[in-house]
């Protein structure tokens, strides 16, 4: 039946068991890439001498249960855990009318009618039978309102994790409350200017960070890890969640501070922040910075027919940069001549230590025209062959250009002869720079003898 139906609750009160004293002194939120974070609460509690239950609420609703960790931090050889409960029968539509099948319920229509009987079904439609036998069939579409007696029992509000415990010190206790939770997830996200003939590149970056976890983090310490943390695989409840969007703007000065930690990189924001439920935030990771970089144009026929344009810069302190750059989608935009920047291409990049050389594809070259045709091909014995191959590339630009023809092999291989010096990259893989003039056309030939 319809979730957007209203619902009504009429008759006995609803019970609210009285919770202990408690108060949120600190969060700290560490978020992973693949769908996790580590939520770590620090609480004041007034706990009695012996076996008691307390009850937290406001905590994740796709929390993982068996990765809770609470413990006393003020005492603790005096607190003993004896159980441990995450209570998740949430009210809800249909749990509720799952929970009074057999019972008294009243169903109003939208036309003003009202239905008084005892719940048979209200999985799809309301079947109500009425005290003279009489069975009604309710469409969900039709359905204005559901009024219950009561809350069954077992429902509960809000997520809770309740504990047993064995308490040998009465009196206030600081206690600290870790899990982890699914739900939440951050990445990357960059954006460049191009300048001065794309031989310079302005980039700056920030973090984006979803949380649809079901919980809100007030003031909470932020800590993003960069890496690709392994998890064992196990299922996870989902709820599924509507995003909200919140941007703050790119600061001047570093908000996040970068040390390694294991394999991975963390990155510290310096001030606390709030990070609400099905919102998506986005921090400055660093201010804009310039760096050297230049354009190339790639040629791979087994990849694309067209001629490949990118920009490539180093990750160096020397050239601008040289920090740790987390996996995330870098955005370019170039000046045209009306002074307005223009977007030209996007591309992921992944997580790159500094010092490494960055590729970003922005789109295919408009104005370069490349063909590969093969010339030849004998065998030279049972495993060995030579074939021939040519490459013609028009440049249609009004400026001399330098095209990167990539050439994949297998096997023991060598080249022949060639009309332009080839570089081996690595075992599979050979590539040429060919130089071509404005509005000229320039052929590659090369000849490979490949042995098996």
């Amino acid at each position: 039946m319809r979730a957007a139906r209203v619902l009504a609750f009429v008759g006995a009160c609803i019970g609210v068991s009285t919770a202990l004293a408690q108060q949120k002194l600190s969060t700290a939120v560490t978020v992973y890439n693949n769908d996790l974070a580590l939520v770590r609460e620090v609480r004041s509690l007034e706990l009695g001498k012996g076996k008691q239950e307390i009850s937290f609420v406001d905590v994740a609703a796709r929390i993982d249960p068996t990765s809770v960790h609470f413990k006393s931090v003020s005492a603790p050889e005096a607190v003993e855990i004896l159980e441990q409960n995450f209570q998740y029968d949430l009210v809800g539509t249909q749990r509720l009318l799952h929970k009074y099948v057999g019972q008294e319920i009243i169903v109003n229509t939208k036309d003003g009618r009202s239905f008084a009987g005892r719940l048979l079904s209200g999985a799809e439609d309301a079947i109500l039978q009425r005290k003279d036998g009489a069975v009604d069939v309710i469409s969900s579409s039709a359905i204005e309102t559901i009024s219950f007696l009561a809350l069954p029992a077992g429902l509960i509000l809000r997520p809770t994790l309740v504990w047993l415990l064995d308490n040998k010190k009465a009196g206030s206790h600081k206690v600290e409350l870790s899990y982890l939770t699914g739900g939440m997830s951050w990445h990357a996200e960059y954006v460049g200017v191009s300048k001065e003939n794309d031989t310079l590149l302005e980039l700056a970056g920030w973090v984006s960070i979803e949380n649809t976890s079901g919980a809100t983090y007030q003031e909470a310490k932020l800590k993003l890890v960069a890496g690709d943390v392994h998890r064992a695989e196990e299922r996870v409840r989902y709820r599924a969640m509507a995003k909200e969007e919140a941007r703050v703007m790119l600061a001047e000065a570093p908000q996040f501070q970068e040390e390694e930690l294991f394999e991975y990189h963390l990155y510290t924001l310096s001030r606390p922040t709030t990070i609400r439920d099905r919102e998506t935030k986005q921090i400055s990771l660093f201010p804009p910075a310039a760096t050297a970089c230049k354009r190339l144009y790639l040629y791979d026929p087994s990849v694309d027919k067209k001629v490949r344009v990118s920009l490539e810069f180093v990750n160096s302190a020397d050239k601008g940069l040289g920090m740790p750059l987390p996996k995330g989608k870098i955005r370019v935009y170039k000046e045209a001549g009306d002074q307005t920047l223009e977007f030209i291409g996007e591309d992921w990049i992944d997580h790159t230590p500094k010092d490494e050389r960055v590729r970003v594809y922005m789109g295919n070259a408009f104005d370069i025209a490349a063909e590969r045709t093969q010339k030849g091909s004998r065998k030279l014995g049972e495993k060995s062959r030579e074939d021939a191959w040519e490459v013609v590339i028009r440049n249609h630009k009004r400026e001399a250009i330098v095209v990167t023809v990539v050439e994949h092999l297998w096997g023991d291989w060598e080249v022949r002869e060639s009309s332009h010096a080839p570089r081996k990259k690595d075992a599979f893989t050979l590539e040429f720079d060919v130089p071509v003039r404005a509005g000229a056309e320039e052929k590659l030939t090369y000849t490979i003898l490949t042995r098996w």
